[in-house]
């Protein structure tokens, strides 16, 4: 099982990489989302998970036959039965998806072992069986071929490139309808405290505005009644 407190996985499963993309910048961090990966399914839940990761380089065709599935140790196949149950299955797949870097089997094979999501910079074959698990899923786009053609897998569980954002093991993934981010790890903890607290805040602006109220003031908060405002709402909503 993963490090991954309860308490932080359920608040970062309540708010979104938009808020977590703010607190991040706000400690110098840019460029922890992961670009051009999409979900899968419209409707699949939030994904939160410690990253395990598996790496593939330029595949050499004399090295990359169908024959190295046969092989128990083959670093695919072994990063599917070796991902922690409520880890995120993060591939580097160097952002190519001419050729897919899992299809449906393995993805449900990582389902029923209780993995959280998977992601690829990369492309899925069997997409729209993908979609149908219920499994939060994100790649770039579909792709029929197999990964042999053009994907060597080659190592498991080390610091990555994914979509141009750094993911290290043991970081923290969120994957919602806009995309992927990752949180280092040291700073998981603080930041789903902080998003927690900005949801909070945000949810009552946007109900504010909603009414017609103005932003000037408001979001941010420089004008002292909206705190008061905001105490108001808290209470009220109980948040």
């Amino acid at each position: 099982m993963t490090k991954l407190s309860e308490a932080t996985r359920n608040k970062l499963k309540s708010v979104s990489t938009a808020t977590v993309a703010t607190a991040l910048f706000k400690r110098g961090l840019r460029i922890q989302m992961i670009q051009d990966v999409h979900p899968l399914g419209a409707d699949q839940p939030t994904m939160v998970g410690e990253a395990f990761t598996l790496r593939y380089m330029p595949a050499r065709e004399d090295l990359n036959t169908i024959d190295v599935f046969k092989d128990r140790s083959h670093p695919q196949r072994k990063a599917v039965e070796d991902c922690p149950a409520g880890s995120v299955l993060v591939m580097d797949s160097r952002k190519d998806a001419r050729a897919a870097s899992a299809g449906a089997i393995l993805v449900t094979r990582l389902m029923k072992r209780g993995v959280a999501g998977v992601v690829t910079d990369g492309g899925f074959r069997d997409s729209a069986e993908i979609a149908k698990l219920g499994i939060p899923a994100y790649h770039h786009r579909p792709s029929a071929p197999t990964n042999l053609t053009l994907h060597q897998a080659i190592e498991i569980n080390v610091p990555i490139g994914c979509g141009d954002a750094p993911v290290f093991p043991g970081d923290v993934i969120l994957g919602d309808a806009d995309g992927v981010i990752v949180i280092p790890a040291h700073l998981a903890d603080e930041i789903a405290n902080e998003t927690f607290e900005m949801t909070a805040f945000e949810d009552f602006v946007t109900e504010e505005v909603g009414k017609g109220r103005g932003i000037f003031g408001l979001y941010p908060a420089t004008d002292p009644q909206t705190l008061t405002d905001f105490a108001e709402w808290r209470k009220k909503n109980g948040r």
